[in-house]
């Protein structure tokens, strides 16, 4: 199925760095609490499906790509505010999408 522009254009992708991650037990599928900054958007809350490739100590600083404007969503007793992108493998891992160069949080991905 094709979209247009104007579709496209309402998926706000953005910036984020990764401020905090916890282990998240009381997810049905194993994943992390991940709190992210956005610069000016504040710091986002997401249930993230990363543990296969990723320690919590690696993820810290770490500059994510996320849509920020889909509804929130309710993950167990957790409250996720944000999608945070990445590729899903063969294995069934999942590889984050970054940033190649620094770049400021809360930036928009055109």
């Amino acid at each position: 199925m094709q979209i247009s522009y104007e579709d496209f254009e309402k998926v706000e992708i953005r910036v984020g760095k990764i401020i905090k991650v916890e282990d998240f037990p009381r997810a049905k599928k194993t994943a992390y609490k991940v709190w992210i900054d956005f610069g000016d958007l504040g710091v986002k809350k997401s249930s993230a499906q990363i543990t296969k490739l990723y320690q919590t100590e690696d993820l810290l600083d770490k500059l994510i790509l996320a849509v920020t404007n889909f509804p929130s969503r309710q993950i167990a007793n957790f409250m996720s505010e944000v999608l945070v992108l990445g590729v899903l493998l063969d294995d069934g891992g999942v590889v984050l999408i970054q940033p190649d160069r620094d770049v400021a949080v809360g930036q928009r991905v055109l």
